[in-house]
């Protein structure tokens, strides 16, 4: 990603369209000048400090100023570590274009997605994985991806491996020194302190490794599928549950695809599917309704099995609460109708008996299996994780067995490399470009 970090750089920060407020960024060396050729504040501006001046910005083409207020941040103490200031007007969007606009006349760039975020990174004011957690927040899509992002963000992984580096660089220089005196036999680290060091990095890298693995289908949303019999009352519950628009008919066979609803059960995301019901097919359509219901019975996290009250379960019926793979929970459905004789869950759509229950139970299994997912950057970082941990394998080894000091080097700085990568001190254009081009414009 080649771009000239001298341009003074805008964008739209805030949400697009209409809105209470707006937010125009500019960030470069020039972002004070482009601003003030459009405001007029109240008072002289002052540009070495930081300071919020309100006022009006003047567009060409409109009547009347907009109230505006002029944020003023001087470089270096600032998100990007250039000059950055931030124009706040009516959330207009026409009239936000045409701000823009008169913005790039006056010398600024339309800034290229996620071009804050790379200036922050590049200006050594955000680590690679920290950058990355800014998209993190942006595309959350649930409290716990929100949470996760912002432990990212706020160095919750940045930390623990910049330490690491820190204490795998002064090892390395220890050895090294004793290279440079190896004729005098003189030692600047023990053995004892060298696998104690090496030992401390393995073990930090192991804890990181298996989250990885018990992590690896994190982000993706917990799915409970309605089965069952036709005419069990799948689409009444689906339609209750998940204020659905599934078609209700005591026709048995309604359904003849599978209905796919997300739904929010206590903060936790919930994919709730409704299937056809259970039986014979009687031909190609039927057939192929049956198998994808089986489908996504098979790929589901929970199977909420709907029993007609008043009525006993079959033998296939039993056979299915008895297995463990996916699991499943039993639902008594239309008990508005007649007592339940089957089930862990009682409810009736009519009513709205058991629905509170039936919503906080597959809340309950889905925060039980939840993991948070992953930020972009530790699911990028899995493989310098495992080549990381194989290089201090290897130098743990060579100090344990009194193999070469040479070697033992030698794999601390393939080791150093593969941390380098993950938190960016050492990085490629073409790494830069895949990460900074998946963020928006403005951010």
């Amino acid at each position: 990603m080649s771009l000239d970090l001298n341009d003074t750089i805008v964008a739209l920060s805030s949400a697009p369209g209409p809105g209470a407020r707006a937010v125009v960024r500019l960030s470069g060396p020039d972002a004070f000048r482009c601003a003030s050729a459009l405001f007029a504040a109240a008072e002289p501006v002052a540009f070495n400090r930081r300071r919020l001046y309100p006022g009006r910005v003047r567009l060409r083409g409109v009547a009347a100023p907009l109230p505006a207020d002029l944020y003023v941040f001087p470089a270096p103490h600032t998100f990007t570590g250039q000059h950055v200031a931030e124009l706040h007007t009516l959330g207009c969007p026409p009239l936000v274009d045409v701000l823009i606009a008169e913005l790039l006349k006056a010398g600024a760039r339309a800034a290229r997605p996620g071009e804050f975020t790379l200036r922050a990174f590049l200006g050594g004011k955000l680590d690679l994985t920290r950058a990355e957690a800014v998209l993190g927040v942006i595309e959350a899509g649930s409290r716990d991806e929100l949470k996760e992002a912002l432990a990212q963000l706020a160095g919750g992984i940045a930390g623990p491996l910049q330490e690491l580096r820190g204490d795998l660089l002064d090892l390395l220089a220890d050895l090294e020194a004793g290279l440079d005196f190896a004729e005098e036999d003189v030692h600047f680290v023990s053995t004892e302190d060298q696998l104690r060091r090496l030992g401390k990095g393995l073990a930090l890298l192991t804890l990181l490794g298996k989250q990885l693995e018990q992590r690896s289908l994190g982000g993706r949303t917990f799915r409970a599928v309605l089965a069952g019999r036709p005419n069990a009352g799948k689409s009444s519950l689906f339609n209750a549950l998940g204020g659905g628009s599934a078609l209700v008919s005591p026709e048995p066979g309604t359904t003849r695809d599978y209905l796919v609803r997300r739904i929010d059960l206590d903060g936790v995301p919930v994919e709730l599917i409704d299937t056809a019901g259970w039986q014979t097919s009687a031909g190609s359509i039927e057939g192929q309704a049956q198998a994808l219901g089986r489908e996504q019975a098979c790929g589901a996290d929970l199977v909420l099995l709907c029993v007609e009250a008043g009525r006993e379960p079959d033998a296939e019926e039993r056979a299915r609460l008895g297995q463990a793979a996916p699991p499943v929970l039993g639902v008594a459905t239309k008990c508005d109708l007649a007592r339940p004789s089957f089930g862990e869950v009682a409810t009736s759509a009519a009513t709205g008996e058991g629905l509170d229950t039936l919503r906080g139970t597959v809340a309950a299994r889905a925060q039980a299996l939840a993991r948070p997912a992953l930020a972009p950057s530790v699911s990028r970082c899995r493989h310098h994780v495992a080549a990381c941990l194989g290089r201090l394998r290897q130098a743990h080894q060579t100090v344990l067995f009194g193999g070469p000091p040479e070697l033992a080097a030698l794999e601390l700085r393939g080791a150093l490399d593969e941390l380098g990568e993950m938190v960016g001190a050492v990085y490629t254009d073409d790494l830069l470009d895949r990460i900074f081009s998946r963020f928006c414009i403005g951010k």
